[in-house]
């Protein structure tokens, strides 16, 4: 098998996460930004983001991104480190900052090497300003282009619910450059690609995600759906998202915390890679025993 093993002949796992409602209780906007720029309150914000959306036929999170620099305009510099000074105050769920360190070390010690990534409709600018950015070996979410004084003045990358899934593929086929698209484009047999479904596992929170947790479930690989148990509508939200279709497999509330039922599920899948890493290397093993032509 040609998928890429690291250092130590490990295979590789990728756990891939949304990050609002997630990672973090609510929109990273919503935790600071909004409040500085906007006069009314965070629910008519969004609104307006709708309504710009729908009359001007725009992508939503265009709409968002349009709306953000707009309400910015005389009120502050509209740039890189504002936004990730905005970052560094996001709120993160129990037990998140610890997360990422815990399962590394559990998968080292199994034999397996951890990659995580982001895959977001929100800010990079913001999640790069936060605590966690340098536990992700990538992270993909829309972003801002900036002038030589590096003011935002152009989308850079406006990401929907539907083009996340393809990030999952760029994983998957090791084309994590955003602007090379030949190689997620190129057809690569199964054996052959960086990282198998089968060894990713993708964590989101709502209908924005279902195009990921289809993805996951229909090409082997591993799905959990969280919800916050704060919220009186989040374990009914993400329940229905189970309930049909090919959808998330797992449930589990956004508790991160050392020993959580999330945390346990997590070190199942890692163990599940690594036994069936060990099975294919037992059959490839045979087969070049007893001269048998490879499938």
């Amino acid at each position: 098998m040609a998928t890429r093993k690291t250092k130590g002949d490990k295979p590789v796992l990728a756990i891939c996460y949304d990050f609002d409602k997630t990672l973090s209780p609510d929109d990273m906007q919503a935790q600071g930004y909004i409040q500085k720029v906007y006069d009314g309150d965070i629910a008519s914000f969004w609104a307006e983001c709708d309504k710009l959306a729908l009359e001007d036929g725009m992508d939503s999170n265009l709409a968002y991104m349009y709306k953000m620099k707009q309400e910015a305009e005389g009120r502050v510099i509209f740039s890189r480190n504002m936004l990730e000074d905005y970052g560094s105050k996001v709120a993160l769920f129990p037990g998140v900052e610890t997360w990422f360190d815990r399962i590394n070390s559990f998968g080292k010690s199994i034999g397996v090497n951890v990659e995580h990534y982001i895959i977001s409709s929100g800010l990079k600018e913001i999640i790069e300003g936060c605590s966690i950015n340098g536990k992700f070996k990538k992270v993909f979410a829309s972003s801002f282009m900036y002038d030589a004084n590096g003011v935002a003045c152009w989308p850079a990358q406006a990401i929907n619910y539907t083009t996340k899934t393809q990030y999952l593929f760029r994983i998957n086929k090791g084309a994590l450059d955003e602007s090379e698209n030949s190689t997620v484009n190129r057809y690569i047999p199964d054996e052959q690609r960086t990282i198998p479904f089968n060894r990713m596992l993708f964590i989101g929170d709502g209908s924005t995600d279902i195009p990921c947790f289809r993805v996951m479930n229909n090409l082997g690989g591993h799905s959990i759906a969280v919800y916050d148990d704060k919220n009186p509508n989040g374990k009914n939200r993400v329940r229905d998202i189970c309930a049909s279709g090919k959808r998330a497999s797992l449930i589990f509330k956004t508790d991160y915390s050392e020993n959580s039922p999330i945390e346990h599920a997590v070190k199942s899948i890692l163990t599940k890679a690594v036994s069936e890493a060990e099975i294919l290397e037992l059959i490839q093993k045979t087969r070049e025993e007893f001269g048998i032509a490879p499938d």
